[in-house]
């Protein structure tokens, strides 16, 4: 399922070193590398899932728990009140750099409307 060796399976074990915000036991929060936005959080399964394409009915339950933690940490940082964005990208078209399931938290200031281009 997973392309192997990736910056977040490093991450994941260590050898790599992260900006971890949350460690929920079978999902991992870090600061991304490259923010988008003044709060810019990573979020990922430890469970190596190439893409929400590749995700099997086995994986619903805990693809629903990092959704809840997504909210956990969106609480954690602040970005409740004010509100925050969640994107994931799925494919090269879309933009996937990593082929490892992760989900993008963006927030702190006022987003604006999505602009793909």
């Amino acid at each position: 399922m997973s392309e192997g060796n990736t910056i977040f399976s490093n991450i994941i074990d260590g050898t790599t070193p992260a900006d971890i915000v949350y460690d929920g036991g079978d999902t991992l929060f870090f600061r991304d590398i490259a923010p988008k936005a003044p709060v810019h959080i990573v979020a990922i399964t430890k469970k190596e899932i190439s893409s929400l394409d590749h995700m099997t009915d086995e994986d619903q339950a805990l693809l629903g728990k990092l959704m809840k933690d997504i909210t956990i940490v969106a609480k954690q940082m602040g970005l409740s009140e004010g509100g925050y964005r969640v994107i994931t990208n799925v494919g090269n078209d879309a933009g996937q750099e990593v082929k490892h399931l992760h989900f993008h938290m963006l927030g702190g200031e006022p987003l604006g409307p999505l602009r793909c281009r």
